[in-house]
């Protein structure tokens, strides 16, 4: 199958599933949403070219070959990088491409999981659609039927620089275009010329500057930075429901979430996320009034009390946690959603303004930068899962629970002991995986490219991150669940924690006698990974 990149898969949370039947999606029209990205990839959704942006295609393509009539353009006459400087023979000029694009194709590594290539693509086919690119509009409509017979050249994590964008990973999509290198087809890595001839397709000619037009985006580290923000968003809303499980379940005091407390800290994130476990508590039976348990005058008598007065930071201060994160992923989004629908490769063929302008637009700092700070938000998420993990455990902190929560017999049976392992070690990865790739520029390409934003890197590590943090959850959902049956409550849970509550059950049955978790876990994993709570 995929080398290296099966696990990879389906730990991404979505699957590629057989299209649905569902009116086509129109690209080139009004900017895609994360909503319309989730239909393309989760469930197929076919697309269309919009008639707007093939006209502006077929403008761009068309000044181009009037424009470059007796001139010197980068790219098209000329050689690339560092040997810009030699010019390119007539007759050598469909060459030049070519070669542009089977030189760079040097990819290793793992493959980049399917739902990541088909992302990747679809965002460089956003880009293109801009129409300042001066390519023939054979490029978008043949990229187009790829994507929707999900015919996905094989692309390698290793590679790119982020800046003259992805070159290796993008000439990987440019050699399956032309019909050499590789597919992944029905499930089956399949020379492209051959997924090619079987579909009836015919593949791509270069006309003028097709090879550097697909070459120099930031379309890779862009296509994996939108599936890292799907699984992403996922994570934080199962993260609340346990937040919530776990108040309710130890009976907290509802302040801590309270909109008069949470409304005084101007931070948007912080007032989602209280919003959110408000309305997770909303039916309770467990969650209580402080006025009504503390604020009484028998209480003024005693010189200690035997209830806590606040939780420990861990459970009371989760929309102070939380809310950067929340914030952070709604800023991603803002920027990776604007790089998709960018114009990110150069020069820029200006048909309006009749003119070719070169710059660096294939500079994919903006998306690398919010890579790291995903990636570093959703770290601090885990670590927020294994604190609430840990006061489950410890019966000396949560004064509720048996050690690890064991529901056997103690000494005996272990209960949740061995997993907890995986759960510290897992986050202990997650931090040192947190160290930036931004600041990680290394000058390349005879320092022509002196100042990179190692952008895919940056994506491919942040995926890491989303995909560890979602096992720390898969634990923490366990011992949650766990806890909830040894105190007995689940009906007293609001509806929507009895919700997720039996969500886990289904997959995870409670833990009285030792068995081997890890079969079990997974299905947890996989329940996180693909089931949208939609808290947020």
């Amino acid at each position: 199958m995929l080398n290296g990149s099966s696990s990879a898969s389906h730990a991404s949370g979505f699957r590629l599933v057989p299209a649905v039947a569902a009116p086509e999606l129109a690209v080139g029209h009004e900017p895609l949403t994360l909503a319309d990205f989730q239909a393309i990839l989760q469930h197929n959704r076919p697309i269309v070219l919009a008639p707007e942006a093939l006209a502006r295609v077929e403008r761009s393509f068309q000044f181009l070959k009037d424009f470059a009539k007796g001139k010197l353009i980068y790219g098209i006459n000329t050689g690339f990088g560092p040997m810009a400087q030699y010019k390119i023979a007539d007759d050598d000029l469909n060459q030049l491409q070519y070669n542009l694009i089977r030189s760079h194709c040097s990819g290793l590594g793992n493959l980049l999981p399917p739902l990541e290539t088909k992302a990747l693509m679809v965002s460089r086919l956003c880009s293109l659609l801009r129409g300042y690119s001066g390519i023939h509009p054979e490029l978008v409509q043949l990229l187009r039927e790829l994507i929707n017979r999900s015919i996905l050249p094989c692309i390698y994590e290793h590679g790119g620089v982020g800046a003259s964008g992805d070159l290796v990973q993008l000439a990987h999509l440019a050699l399956a275009l032309i019909g050499e290198g590789e597919v992944l087809y029905h499930g089956t890595i399949t020379p492209a010329a051959e997924a090619l001839r079987q579909e009836g397709l015919t593949p791509l000619t270069i006309h003028y500057r097709e090879g550097l037009a697909l070459l120099n985006g930031t379309s890779a580290m862009t296509g994996i930075a939108v599936v890292n923000l799907l699984k992403a968003k996922r994570l934080i809303s199962w993260s609340l429901a346990l937040t919530a499980t776990i108040n309710q379940l130890v009976e907290a005091y509802d302040d801590a979430v309270s909109h008069e407390l949470n409304s005084v800290k101007l931070h948007t994130g912080q007032q989602q996320i209280a919003a959110a476990l408000r309305q997770l508590n909303v039916g309770s039976a467990l969650v209580r009034k402080r006025e009504q348990v503390l604020y009484k005058e028998e209480n003024l008598g005693a010189d200690f009390l035997q209830d806590k007065v606040q939780e420990y930071y861990s459970l009371r201060c989760v929309p102070q946690i939380l809310g950067p994160v929340q914030d952070a992923l709604a800023q991603a989004e803002l920027v990776v959603l604007n790089e998709v629908h960018s114009v990110n490769d150069n020069p820029i063929i200006d048909a309006e303004n009749a003119n070719v302008y070169h710059g660096g637009n294939f500079h994919g700092d903006y998306v690398a930068f919010e890579m790291d700070k995903l990636k570093t938000a959703i770290t601090k998420l885990a670590m927020l899962a294994e604190r609430q993990l840990n006061y489950l455990l410890n019966d000396k902190l949560n004064q509720k629970l048996p050690p690890f929560i064991n529901l056997g017999k103690l000494g005996f049976n272990f209960g949740m002991q061995g997993l907890q392992f995986t759960a510290t070690s897992t986050v202990a990865e997650c931090q040192a995986l947190s160290t930036p790739m931004y600041v990680h520029s290394i000058p390349n390409n005879n320092d022509n490219q002196d100042v990179v934003s190692m952008g895919t890197n940056a994506a491919v590590i942040a995926r890491k991150v989303v995909d560890n943090a979602a096992e720390v959850l898969a634990i923490h959902a366990t011992a949650v669940m766990q806890a909830v049956d040894y105190l007995q409550v689940s009906a007293r849970l609001s509806p929507a924690c009895q919700a997720v509550y039996q969500q886990v059950r289904a997959v995870m049955p409670a833990v009285v006698e030792d068995f081997p978790p890890f079969y079990k876990l997974r299905a947890v994993v996989s329940l996180i990974n693909t089931n949208d709570l939609a808290v947020l």
